[in-house]
């Protein structure tokens, strides 16, 4: 690629949450030409989220028009099961996509090259390469907002097992318990996600409450009812933590997601009650994420920039490069 288009090229990041949408131009150094956000229309059901992320891509290349730029390529990253090799959105219990052949849909949509990766692989990655796990080998990233889920580094490279591995928020914590999305019973998001912390409080205290955010502040200014919710959340966390160390013995847990901006918090007890779990397993370090909320719209840019790189979208497509920059 000339300097030219260096100077003169972008392309478009996006991060797909369950709630809400993030969207950018990012240049070559990775800082942001251009920003955005909307809410996801999940409500609105699967197809509406993909007009909605048509829309958005679109809103975004006519910036970059708008700037004199050329775009390269979208890099878009959705929560659930997913395949970069395959291209497609396997499943997601928040916006009811299954089997979704989602990079080729956009490219048909929008005419751009388009590199589909996974929300939380993408902010973990990111936190690897630039923030708070640069240097480290054995990874557990962990983003926990309105659902759960994980990244696991292992040597250095990311576990994607045809994109199945990471769901963390899965994992059972309580037996018999309240009843998940996916199906099951007892899940982590039944107890640690933001919106179960959320639900636990009212059901516990009677009063309506804003979200997470606002029962940490509770927390720390001593309302029993928040630090019952809490509590609860932080032991399932710590159990959930605890098997992934024995399993995996990872030498940094980095937790991000909207949660974790509650800081010393949430980290604090997590880490205490960590430690309480384990005997003989090497004792990992838990920190704070770096990028805070930006994690995984920047990892959707950098895999963009790779893919444009190395590989065309018909090469990554063949190939299975698509999505490999942080291997």
């Amino acid at each position: 690629m000339s300097e030219e288009d260096d100077e003169h090229g972008c392309v478009i990041a996006l991060d797909v949450g369950g709630t809400g949408m993030k969207g950018a131009l990012l240049g070559r150094d990775r800082g942001p030409l251009a920003e955005l956000r909307r809410p996801t229309p999940g409500a609105a059901g699967p197809d509406a989220v993909v007009d909605a992320i048509t829309a958005i891509v679109g809103t975004l290349a006519e910036e970059a028009a708008a700037r004199g730029l050329r775009v390269h390529r979208a890099g878009v990253v959705v929560p659930g099961v997913v395949s970069e090799e395959l291209r497609t959105a396997v499943h997601s219990a928040n916006l009811g996509w299954r089997g979704l052949p989602l990079a080729a849909l956009l490219e048909a949509r929008t005419g751009l090259p388009v590199t589909l990766g996974h929300d939380v692989r993408a902010g973990g990655a990111a936190e690897c390469l630039l923030g708070a796990a640069r240097g480290a080998r054995d990874v557990l990233f962990v983003a926990i907002g309105t659902g759960i889920a994980a990244v696991v580094v292992c040597d250095g490279r990311p576990v994607r097992a045809d994109g199945y591995a990471g769901e963390l928020g899965h994992v059972v914590v309580e037996p018999g318990g309240a009843r998940c999305a996916c199906g099951g019973r007892g899940c982590l998001e039944t107890v640690a996600s933001a919106s179960a912390i959320a639900t636990a409080f009212t059901e516990r205290s009677g009063r309506r409450t804003a979200g997470a955010a606002d029962v940490a502040v509770r927390v720390q200014q001593g309302d029993s009812h928040a630090r019952a919710a809490w509590d609860r959340a932080a032991d399932a966390l710590a159990t959930a933590l605890a098997t992934v160390t024995t399993l995996l013995a990872p030498e940094l847990i980095v937790l991000g997601g909207g949660l974790a901006e509650a800081g010393g918090v949430l980290l604090d007890p997590v880490r205490d009650r960590l430690a309480a779990r384990l005997t003989f397993q090497r004792r990992p370090r838990l920190v704070q994420a770096e990028l805070g909320d930006r994690a995984g719209c920047l990892g959707a840019g950098l895999a963009a920039w790779h893919d444009t790189d190395h590989a065309t979208a018909a090469d990554s497509a063949r190939t299975g490069r698509t999505g490999a920059w942080y291997r």
